[in-house]
């Protein structure tokens, strides 16, 4: 269960940011690529036990998948991949390559000044 070092970081990222801003977080976002291994609700989940008894406690997380994108070998076009349709979605070609799924980010965190 990597879900649980992830919340270890982010809870580890949040409070020092938190201590920065000499404020309470109260929501963070994150991103991820589909193919990333993460699962919300245990995220969230482990998130919630680690950040207990912290500033972090009750924060609310939400996590937002970034779509699988290729790129066209004959159009040259970058679109959104779906499974269901392995084709550009410009020209229809099926000549194309997947570009890398997105890393996991920390997009934003949300701040209550006290």
């Amino acid at each position: 269960m990597h879900e649980a070092a992830v919340a270890q970081s982010l809870l580890t990222t949040i409070l020092a940011e938190a201590k920065k801003q000499n404020a309470t977080p109260v929501a963070a976002k994150i991103s991820c690529g589909v193919l990333n291994a993460i699962n919300d609700e245990i995220l969230c989940f482990a998130f919630e036990a680690v950040a207990a008894d912290t500033c972090c406690e009750g924060l609310k997380l939400e996590v937002e998948h970034k779509p699988l994108r290729g790129q066209c070998k004959s159009c040259d076009e970058l679109f959104e991949f779906e499974i269901c349709q392995p084709a550009c979605s410009k020209c229809g070609s099926e000549n194309f390559k997947l570009m890398a799924d997105e890393s996991l980010v920390l997009e934003t965190i949300e701040f209550e000044v006290e």
